[in-house]
């Protein structure tokens, strides 16, 4: 997604799957906690008042709403966290695993202690940016 975009923009704009499908429209925006990279989106699905996450890095805005290039049947099958609170790393796995993409890399560490799976999942927490009503 593009960089230079103010994740709070994104808040409110609706979303459309990769076949141009509506999906809800974006309820909050996830921030990496050690970048403040956005990176997560919780997407109003409607069914049940349910958001969805999805991920921001392959997605694009287009014609003003937010394009996510998976199937609708995949995003609304997506783990269910409930927003409002911090993505643990174990949640982002799952979510990194429910869309088959690749684990971003970790933050490097000093040469003389390898890192583990579970040592870079740690390093990961993901904030939330909240709706304007915040």
């Amino acid at each position: 997604m593009e960089t230079d975009i103010d994740p709070r923009s994104l808040i409110g704009r609706k979303a459309f799957d990769r076949n141009g499908h509506r999906l809800g429209t974006v309820d909050e925006v996830y921030l990496d906690d050690a970048t403040g990279v956005p990176e997560w989106a919780a997407v109003r699905t409607g069914l049940f008042s349910r958001d969805a996450f999805v991920p921001l890095a392959p997605s694009t805005l287009v014609n003003d709403a937010l394009q996510v290039p998976f199937e609708r049947a995949l995003i609304k099958d997506a783990p269910d966290f409930g927003v409002g609170r911090h993505l643990s790393p174990e949640q982002e796995l799952q979510l990194y695993h429910h869309y088959g993409l690749a684990l971003p890399e970790p933050d490097p560490e000093p040469p003389d202690r390898p890192a583990s799976l579970s040592d870079r999942d740690s390093q990961r927490n993901f904030g939330r940016l909240a709706g304007q009503d915040d």
